[in-house]
């Protein structure tokens, strides 16, 4: 972009809501459809378990625990990373901040979120269940240890976050593993419970090797589910870099920001907030966000 500050598209919080919903409800008419196409319907129906019930089951595990999360994440967020609310501006700096969040929210077409600083090393993340009543929070690290331009810049990363809608589509992601981990731990650990107990008398409900593979395929597959998610996150963090240049008119700012990150000690968030931040943990297969190199390498690539 030669110059400006461009609108970045709006998504409406109700689409999200309801894709949310679509989503979680597709997955469990697919996992039926599979389930009869293959004929595991009617086995499992033969021996006692209802599939329907357990479908259900799974979408309301795969569903609750997800939406729950996120409807308290900014709550629990401000608890657990300590975060202070700039209800009224107590210097320049804080001034600052909240002036470059309602600039940067204008810019985005969403509603002003909530401005708040943590005490930590250079840190900062987003987090709410709606885009229009988010949460956008820095480190004290962040603000001692960078220029105004790279400060700017990691605001308008998180911004960037909430515009997309980040919070709710990795909710939704979220769900839909959860859906899947519930369904084929259960479906799995009836069929090898079946033949661990044939001929013998299935009134009495489950045996003990149901619970011992459902146990371990609940860990299992939540690990790989895990993975999904990550992988998800990864993404999102380079769209969020894209945003930041974006709304500053200017990738450099952000490029500075992440090599000056890349020389500082990463701030710990709390678990809860993690994914949002601007530095995670660069585990391969589990970390929420790519290497510094690659996000610099991303933002140098991409066209203005």
């Amino acid at each position: 972009m030669a110059g400006g500050h461009a609108h970045l598209p709006e998504k409406p919080i109700v689409k999200r809501i309801f894709l949310f919903v679509l989503t979680n409800v597709l997955v469990v008419a697919v996992l039926g459809v599979v389930a009869s196409l293959l004929g595991v319907n009617r086995y499992l129906t033969a021996n006692g378990l209802n599939l329907g019930a357990l479908l259900g089951f799974a979408l309301v595990m795969g569903f609750g625990g997800a939406i729950i999360s996120l409807l308290i994440s900014k709550p629990m967020a401000k608890m657990s990373a300590g975060v202070r609310i700039i209800n009224e501006p107590q210097s320049p700096d804080e001034a600052w901040i909240v002036q470059t969040v309602r600039k940067f929210a204008d810019q985005s077409g969403i509603g002003m979120p909530e401005v708040g600083i943590f005490e930590g090393e250079p840190n900062a993340f987003a987090t709410g269940a709606f885009k229009n009543s988010s949460l956008v929070a820095v480190s004290t690290g962040l603000l001692q240890n960078m220029t105004r331009d790279e400060v700017e810049a990691v605001i308008g990363h998180e911004v960037a976050h909430v515009a997309n809608g980040d919070m709710v589509t990795m909710t939704l992601i979220q769900g839909v593993m959860n859906t899947f981990v519930v369904f084929l731990s259960r479906v799995i650990g009836y069929v090898v419970d079946g033949f661990l107990r044939r001929g013998d008398d299935r009134n009495s409900g489950p045996g003990i090797g149901y619970m011992v593979t459902t146990l371990v395929l609940d860990i299992v597959l939540g690990f790989a589910a895990a993975i999904v998610v990550a992988w998800f996150s990864r993404q999102r963090e380079f769209r969020a870099d894209a945003g930041a240049a974006q709304l500053m008119g200017r990738k450099q700012p952000m490029i500075n920001a992440l090599a000056r990150l890349g020389g500082l000690p990463a701030g710990e968030l709390p678990k809860a907030v993690e994914a949002m931040g601007i530095t995670g943990a660069m585990g391969k297969l589990f970390a929420t966000h790519p290497p510094i190199e690659e996000r610099i390498a991303a933002l140098q690539n991409a066209q203005r």
